[in-house]
């Protein structure tokens, strides 16, 4: 059984760190190079670092951030935003990303999620799942909301571990940036319709919301406000759980 890991959530805005609500995430809170290298300084488990708005304007990823932020780092990289092909990719990890964090492409064409994970392996493929409260999955439509879809999360999720996802980054649209406890009943849903590890992201507000996410299924947890707006730490949240009887890095 794989270790549970505790993962700090950068959200990056023309490398501005930016938080909100239901993501819309226009407050910045400071700078996303900056935090992040603070996070890695600890010696977290793993870091995600999203671009919110690459895919909506057309941008590539910003590989540059991607290299300073990589150099002498030593905690794995998960990189997300502005991702439409291999080549995106390849340029992603050879900038000293570990593995890519697709959402909209993995929406829009399943093939290519197949090609990335035979290409580059699918432990390299993470694929973002925005949960609505229908239990629809969804995309980022524009600036006043969601775009549906007909996929419900349990069957998309299905459909990305059969087509070569390696892990579901879950999100909670409805809880992200609230910081009033993760989804527990989707989480248990997502959790056993798959194999492959869930990430648990979206509300948490402290170690036991992290616990109750892992009882219900998830092989990791994300937080963002909680870092940013808190004394919280990913260490003293590893120690809880260690407390608790889960196993974890470090």
């Amino acid at each position: 059984m794989l270790a549970t890991r505790i993962i700090p959530t950068i959200l990056s805005k023309n490398g501005q760190l930016v938080k909100g609500e239901g993501f819309k995430a226009d407050r910045v809170v400071g700078n996303a190079l900056q935090a992040a290298r603070i996070h890695a300084m600890r010696g977290v488990d793993e870091l995600v670092l999203l671009d919110v708005t690459a895919t909506k304007e057309g941008r590539e990823p910003d590989y540059e951030m991607v290299r300073r932020l990589s150099e002498g780092l030593f905690t794995p990289l998960t990189v997300g935003g502005g991702i439409k092909n291999a080549h995106h990719v390849e340029k992603l990890l050879r900038a000293g990303a570990d593995k890519v964090c697709l959402g909209s492409l993995a929406f829009e064409d399943w093939d290519e999620i197949k090609k990335l994970s035979e290409r580059f392996g699918n432990q390299c493929v993470t694929v973002s799942i925005d949960a609505l409260p229908s239990g629809k999955a969804c995309i980022k439509f524009d600036d006043y909301g969601f775009l549906d879809h007909q996929y419900r999360v349990t069957q998309y999720a299905k459909g990305m571990e059969e087509w070569g996802a390696g892990e579901i980054l879950l999100q909670s649209v409805m809880h992200d940036g609230t910081m009033e406890g993760y989804d527990i009943d989707l989480i248990k849903a997502v959790s056993k319709a798959v194999s492959i590890p869930v990430i648990a992201s979206g509300g948490c507000s402290g170690h036991e919301d992290m616990y109750n996410a892992i009882k219900a299924g998830a092989s990791a947890v994300a937080a963002g406000a909680l870092f940013q707006f808190t004394d919280a730490t990913p260490r003293a949240a590893a120690e809880y759980l260690s407390g608790k009887g889960i196993e974890v890095r470090g």
